[in-house]
């Protein structure tokens, strides 16, 4: 594994018990906080603390990145989990653009869209090794 770190790339991903019903259940209320925010974003925040949404899609969103580094730090070298450091890049713009929110979450959901359903040799590339990798090469 050359010098990467073990704990942070493990030969094989870790799993435990229960972990794609979370997933399941962080990536639900991640939807509902992404609704709310949009709805925040786009009227400007009448008539609702969307602030309470953008929470809510911060602890979901980051609780599914903490799980899918720790199944395997691989995930911060593909291009699906590139594109997420690109998401919460777009969305603390927002917070200090506000005029741009809504452009910032259209491009957030565009990206979204985009990497979620792409086939696997896109969301596992790697800009690093400018290939799918879906594991380290031996001679990192």
């Amino acid at each position: 594994m050359g010098s990467y770190p073990g704990f942070l790339f493990p030969e094989h991903s870790r799993f435990f018990p229960g972990q794609r019903w979370v997933n399941i259940s962080l990536r639900t209320l991640h939807l509902i906080g992404l609704s709310g925010v949009g709805y925040g974003f786009f009227t400007h925040g009448h008539e609702m603390n969307w602030e309470d949404f953008l929470l809510l899609t911060i602890f979901s969103g980051a609780s599914m990145m903490l799980i899918s580094i720790w199944s395997n730090g691989i995930w911060l070298l593909q291009l699906r989990g590139q594109a997420i450091m690109l998401k919460l890049l777009l969305l603390a713009l927002a917070l200090f653009l506000p005029a741009w929110r809504a452009v910032l979450f259209v491009g957030v959901l565009v990206i979204s869209g985009l990497i979620s359903h792409a086939p696997g040799d896109v969301r596992y590339y790697s800009l690093l090794y400018r290939r799918r990798i879906d594991r380290l090469p031996a001679s990192s």
